[in-house]
């Protein structure tokens, strides 16, 4: 056949229709030499070529089909539905299910394409192209996003593997008519973008995500009193009895250090009302715990006992004494040691006191509010803890100041009724005046001391009983003769009376 020959046919096959997917990709072939290089037929003779690697796909309606050809799938199959053509050739190939979605021009389809390498033309895989007959508009998508989907995509994303529509190992299945949903464009899904701030840095995993290798639990001390104790230290290691448990809650709480100085004052307008015992014991048990300087500061002019109740140091320094020296210990180089020289440590108890002068009369050491001031803050600086114990005279300027820098209130009384009244009294005038003396007198504790050795326990607790509407917490504390008179010392006292003291202490210890 003549080059001319040729050109004419190619020029009524372009006046037919669209040109065939062959014309478009077959190389041009000039002789017989080179038709023999595909199967002995010329590509131009409308055979199957034995090496064509694409199916032919319908053509349009308005295109006339090439003699011989089969009759178009679109005059066989419903308008809208996606179809193929039978391959004029042997095309494998392989879809994995399911996949994403794979877009081919104008329809796309689920699954991988894998081509083999019989289906390769060089080093370029040929992947099959099906075609919709009437392809629907493309949904858009929100601008936002700059991405349009199909209605079958969005019908096919829908259909989970292994249900009618999902395409088996091998084969490429396109939804029947029934299966298309076509979705509103509002429904149309977009990607998802995730912006992750600071907190959140993206790909690391969150920190709540993970469970903790580290324990937050605490392990139990074997018990140490008791039998026991005594089993334990035998080598059984027994929990400790609830009793013992208490008692470790009560040491934790008196043991506990707070973010800044504390100021507890002990109060009783009736004089004998127990107020230096209970201030000694509180100072005490706070200071053997709590491992760090602790004060009892004796704030009366009339005749304060507090220091006649204490162990006397090297000196006989009282509040009179460190008054005039309170802004040299205010300085910056004023060292923690030089404040020894006016306050009387207690060896056994390990708390510090600071005396009054019970030798001269009230009118000779006049505290003012300046003054009380002043005091305060060389306490407050040199201790963590100041246990005050207050005179008798409520309207004292000491005693009113006092009160100001108070961070926690106890009623001292004993068993005795006019001790229990004057108490009761004392809490109902401050809550009269609301604002912080309201809130110190809802807020305080009492401890009832059985100062009466013929007295029962009954007796104290229906004291106690008596200030439940007038305080947080009320306590009882059980008569030993070690509290009477002289010098008092913790571990002077019968177990029972050291136990109650340290319940004692841990309910005030809740106030601050």
């Amino acid at each position: 056949m003549d080059e001319s020959s040729r050109a004419r046919r190619r020029r009524a096959a372009a006046d037919s229709g669209p040109p065939r997917f062959v014309d478009r990709f077959a190389p041009e072939v000039t002789s017989q030499d080179e038709a023999a290089a595909f199967g002995g037929q010329h590509p131009d003779d409308d055979v199957d070529l034995t090496l064509q690697r694409v199916p032919t796909v319908a053509a349009p309606a308005a295109a006339r089909p090439t003699e011989g050809a089969p009759t178009p799938a679109a005059d066989r199959a419903p308008a809208g539905v996606p179809i193929f053509e039978p391959a004029t050739g042997p095309v494998r190939i392989s879809v994995t299910p399911p996949g994403p979605a794979v877009s081919t021009g104008n329809a796309p389809f689920h699954g991988t394409v894998q081509p083999t390498d019989a289906d390769r033309i060089g080093a370029q895989p040929v992947l099959a192209q099906p075609v919709l007959a009437q392809s629907p508009a493309p949904v858009p998508a929100p601008a936002s996003f700059g991405v349009s989907v199909h209605p079958e995509q969005q019908a096919s994303r829908a259909l989970p593997q292994g249900e009618v529509g999902a395409a088996e190992p091998g084969e490429i299945r396109m939804p029947e008519p029934a299966e298309v949903r076509t979705a509103e464009p509002a429904e149309v899904s977009a990607p998802v973008v995730s912006v992750a701030g600071p907190s959140a840095p993206t790909g690391l995993r969150p920190r709540d995500g993970r469970k903790s290798f580290l324990s937050a639990g605490t392990a139990v001390v074997p018990a140490e009193t008791g039998l026991r104790g005594v089993l334990t230290r035998l080598g059984l290691r027994l929990a400790p009895s609830p009793a013992e448990v208490a008692v470790r809650a009560d040491v934790a709480a008196v043991s506990r250090h707070w973010p800044g100085p504390r100021t507890i004052a002990v109060v009783n307008g009736k004089g004998g009302a127990n107020k230096t015992p209970t201030t000694v014991m509180l100072a005490a048990v706070f200071a053997r715990n709590g491992g760090a300087p602790v004060l009892a500061w004796d704030n009366n002019e009339t005749r304060g006992t507090l220091g006649w109740r204490t162990e006397q140091g090297p000196h006989e320094a009282t509040v009179l004494d460190l008054l005039p020296q309170t802004g040299a210990l205010l300085a910056p180089s004023a060292q923690s040691a030089l404040l020894a020289r006016y306050v009387h440590h207690q060896t056994a108890d390990k708390f510090d006191v600071l005396r009054s002068k019970p030798d001269v009369l009230a009118t000779q050491q006049k505290v003012t509010s300046e003054d009380f001031d002043a005091l305060h803050e060389v306490a407050s600086k040199y201790f963590r803890l100041n246990l005050i114990d207050s005179g008798n005279d409520e309207t004292a300027e000491r005693w009113l100041r006092m009160i100001h820098h108070t961070d926690q209130l106890v009623i001292a009384t004993t068993t005795l009724e006019e001790h229990a009244e004057a108490g009761a009294l004392l809490l109902e005038a401050l809550r009269a005046r609301g604002g912080r003396y309201g809130e110190l007198s809802e807020r305080a504790v009492v401890i009832v001391s059985q100062s009466d050795k013929n007295g029962t326990q009954s007796q104290a607790q229906s004291i106690a009983d008596g200030f439940g509407d007038l305080a947080r917490r009320a306590v009882t504390i059980p008569f030993d003769v070690a509290l009477l008179k002289g010098r008092i010392r913790f571990s002077a006292l019968r177990p029972t009376t050291q136990r109650a003291w340290l319940a004692a202490a841990a309910a005030v210890s809740e106030g601050l």
